[in-house]
């Protein structure tokens, strides 16, 4: 009974040997395990938890920084507020131009937005005045004003609202315009893609030009205001392959009858207006001598909003342009394909 008893002893010493070096065994492995994980985190770059801040710099030289995309804009200008719908980032316009609810930009706007469509959305100024308590009260986080609204810049900026103040006079800027909107909505990819795409479209035009032909362009308000070298005009006849007529370096230059005779320009080209069409020019007895009437090279624009020179839709008048000239069965009707499909791609919807 001894010898049993000593026998079974003797096993359950041996077995808790054997659990005894397994645990040991186990806990070895574990250390090592733990030691690695530990070192390798030392060596490890860990990702920053610094937050990142978002910085541009707008068209008076200021720079605006902020440590989250933008949430809420006040936008004032119609063209500005257009870039934002091309970049899909409407969700955060608060306030908009008292002139979207207006003819003719109404219709276009009210089928990219339903607050639009209803009205809904505040219009606290335009380019011309600006409410500033109404602004006040939208609570912004950002208001997009020309750079010329100085009074009003002055008056938000001193209850320290951030203002990114605009200066369009080429498509470098219109470029610039987009991309910093890009940046501050966190939209970068967006804006690179509509550059990308309008910087293609222009391209294309460009293995046919004829420099030899000169453009005189048209403005509404009149006969004989037109734009020289230092404006979104001047890069649209260019881009469409020909020549300013304007030598002038300034954006908008006034001139006379005798002026333009002088002149004597291959092409008219005539903003949208309900004012004045080819036709009158044409039949404007003073300015038969010029060479665009006696070839009827004299075009009208489609709408204000479709060639909107101060977005990237300046690519349109640019490829209308071109069309008007080059193309002998050019007509607007069959034109309308084209439009369209830029509209689509430009803000992401028919329009």
């Amino acid at each position: 009974m001894a010898v049993q008893e000593y026998g079974d002893w003797y096993h359950g010493r041996i077995e808790s040997d054997i659990l005894i070096k397994l645990a040991v065994h186990i806990l070895f492995y574990l250390l090592l395990i733990v030691c690695c994980l530990c070192f390798g985190c030392k060596n490890k770059e860990l990702p920053s938890t610094k937050q990142q801040t978002i910085s541009v710099t707008d068209f008076r030289g200021k720079s605006l920084s902020f440590d989250k995309p933008v949430q809420r804009i006040v936008c004032l200008l119609e063209s500005a507020t257009s870039g934002l719908y091309m970049l899909q980032a409407e969700q955060t316009l608060v306030g908009i131009s008292t002139n979207i609810y207006s003819a003719p930009l109404y219709p276009y706007y009210s089928l990219l937005d339903v607050r639009i469509r209803n009205k809904n959305l505040p219009t606290p100024g335009n380019w011309d005045f600006v409410n500033l308590e109404s602004v006040i009260a939208l609570q912004p986080d950002l208001v997009i004003l020309w750079s010329s609204q100085n009074e009003a810049i002055d008056a938000l900026e001193s209850h320290h609202i951030p203002i990114y103040a605009v200066m369009l006079n080429s498509v470098d800027d219109i470029f610039k315009e987009i991309k910093d909107f890009g940046i501050l909505l966190n939209r970068q990819e967006r804006a690179d893609s509509l550059i990308k795409f309008t910087k293609l479209q222009i391209a294309s035009l460009k293995q046919s030009k004829d420099k030899s032909q000169s453009v005189y362009f048209m403005w509404a308000s009149g006969m004989f205001e037109t734009a020289g070298l230092s404006s979104t005009v001047n890069n649209v006849i260019t881009s469409a392959g020909f020549i300013n007529v304007c030598q002038s370096k300034q954006e908008h230059v006034s001139i006379n009858a005798e002026t333009l005779i002088q002149w004597n320009p291959d092409i008219i080209l005539l903003w949208n207006t309900e004012t004045c069409n080819p036709s009158d020019i044409i039949n404007t007895s003073y300015l038969r001598t010029l060479k665009a009437v006696r070839s009827k090279k004299v075009f009208e624009l489609p709408s204000s909003f479709d060639c909107d020179l101060w977005t990237l839709k300046y690519q349109y008048a640019v490829t209308f342009l071109y069309n008007a000239v080059h193309n002998t069965s050019f007509s607007e009707e069959t034109f309308g394909t084209k439009r369209d499909s830029l509209m689509t791609f430009l803000y992401g919807k028919p329009i």
